[in-house]
């Protein structure tokens, strides 16, 4: 028996950023006034630049012009921190988590998705670190980014979460300021090692870190009537 609480799981693989909003706030609202259980939504998105609350339009850098060419997508949102991109071959990951009781402290359950990542870089061969301050969170292999966390908490509730390289196309980081870093350098999975695993095995080593950072035991949810 175990005395873990219990977070429906899944995979969904590529699904648009506002289709996967819509899920989360779905979601939220389910814990929020149905007490239904937490949830984890890993995925993937097509090509979208996502603008946090503290972007500014000058980290926008791609003229409307090129971001029609390229298919890439502009959207505002209300997580936290500044500008950053999303696309194919990247492991997105939305925890919809209730904090309450015995977890609400928002430093420590930014320092736990930090600690979930790293984990699972090192279950692939990689050594990474966090860092803190509002523009650095996320997380580092020495001096390039891998992975970007922006959440948002509502009554102890979280949306949002991080982004993690895998085999990301890092040249569309250049039509944007990356966490309002100028100069940074972004990197991935597959540039470190030169391979990558798909996103799917990726997901599956992030859901086990998951769970043994948050304490949660992770299920898969029911199938939709």
């Amino acid at each position: 028996m175990t005395n873990r609480r219990r977070a429906l799981c899944s995979y969904l693989g590529r699904v648009p950023y506002t289709e996967a909003l819509a899920l989360q706030l779905a979601a939220r609202e389910g814990i929020r006034r149905r007490g239904e259980e937490d949830r984890l939504l890993l995925l993937e998105h097509p090509h979208v630049y996502t603008l946090g609350r503290n972007a500014a339009t000058s980290d926008l850098l791609a003229s409307p012009g090129w971001l029609a060419t390229q298919g890439v997508e502009v959207v505002d949102c209300d997580r936290g921190g500044q500008v950053t991109y999303h696309g194919p071959g990247q492991l997105v990951g939305y925890p919809i988590l209730n904090l309450s009781p015995d977890r609400r402290d928002v430093r420590r359950y930014v320092r736990d998705l930090q600690a979930t990542l790293v984990q699972t870089l090192a279950d692939l061969g990689i050594e990474a670190e966090p860092r803190d301050g509002q523009a650095f969170v996320g997380v580092w292999v020495k001096e390039e980014k891998i992975a970007s966390i922006g959440v948002h908490l509502s009554r102890w509730i979280t949306t949002h979460g991080f982004a993690l390289n895998v085999s990301t196309d890092l040249s569309l980081f250049a039509g944007i300021v990356p966490c309002g870093l100028n100069g940074v350098q972004m990197t991935s999975i597959e540039r470190l090692t030169g391979a990558a695993p798909s996103v799917a095995e990726v997901a599956a080593l992030y859901a086990r870190r998951f769970a043994e950072v948050f304490d949660r035991e992770l299920v898969e949810p029911p199938p939709e009537p």
